[in-house]
């Protein structure tokens, strides 16, 4: 197991990815301006009146799940899918919005924040940009030398912020070949491969309405991915 630091590149995944904690910046953010004093707001209505809120709840057994379709450098496209886990901690989590707001119960506990730590679980896997998968002819596929330039970010997200998670560790990472579709043209198509990461990221203190998202940057710092784990 390896321990990264916060400051400097974080982890290189097998040599094909790399893990950066980065700020991200929000300047020129448009903020409303306040209400005048005394101004009044017009035609609220009579708490009677308000309509009531529709209880929804969700399980969340088995962990967060998250997946996103993404482009690379070059043109060849992706599939990022995953969830995130903690031992037992998912287990009968249920989310329930109503009237009242939102809280999060696991059985008769009412829960706020996530444990000391999470498991992260993702798979990076070469996708024909085209929805048709009766489509055999050669592509741009995702190459381990373009899967080595690209870079991901952690953040913890509230609201609009931010927040680069510290002291990722990467705990196992494999690239494995996709056998095609059409298996007797399999000598006639470029490789394609799928890459599975397993990382813990810490948790401690962080509250469950918060969630975890995951970017993939181009050399050029342009966007190739964005999925957030969420509650």
């Amino acid at each position: 197991m390896r321990l990264f630091s916060p400051r400097f590149l974080c982890a290189t995944l097998a040599g094909q990815l790399l893990l950066f904690p980065a700020s991200f910046s929000l300047a020129g953010a448009q903020h409303a301006a306040p209400l005048a004093p005394g101004l009044v707001l017009a035609a609220q209505k009579n708490p009677k009146e308000l309509k009531s809120v529709p209880r929804t709840v969700w399980n969340f057994d088995g962990g967060i799940f998250f997946a996103t379709d993404g482009s690379a450098p070059g043109g060849a496209c992706f599939r990022l899918f995953g969830r995130m886990t903690a031992s037992g901690f998912f287990d009968n989590l249920k989310r329930i919005d109503d009237s009242h707001g939102t809280r999060f119960e696991q059985g008769t506990a009412t829960l706020t924040e996530f444990p000391g730590e999470v498991r992260l679980d993702f798979n990076i896997r070469d996708f024909p940009c085209s929805p048709q998968l009766e489509q055999t002819s050669a592509r741009t596929v995702l190459t381990r030398s373009v899967m080595s330039s690209m870079q991901l970010y952690l953040y913890w997200k509230r609201g609009v912020e931010l927040r680069p998670v510290q002291n990722v560790k990467l705990q196992h990472t494999s690239v494995a070949p996709i056998v095609p579709y059409a298996v007797e043209l399999a000598g006639q198509l470029p490789e394609r491969y799928e890459w599975s990461y397993e990382m813990t990221v810490p948790s401690a203190g962080v509250p469950l309405t918060d969630d975890l998202v995951l970017i993939l940057r181009a050399p050029d710092g342009k966007l190739a991915a964005r999925v957030a784990a969420r509650l």
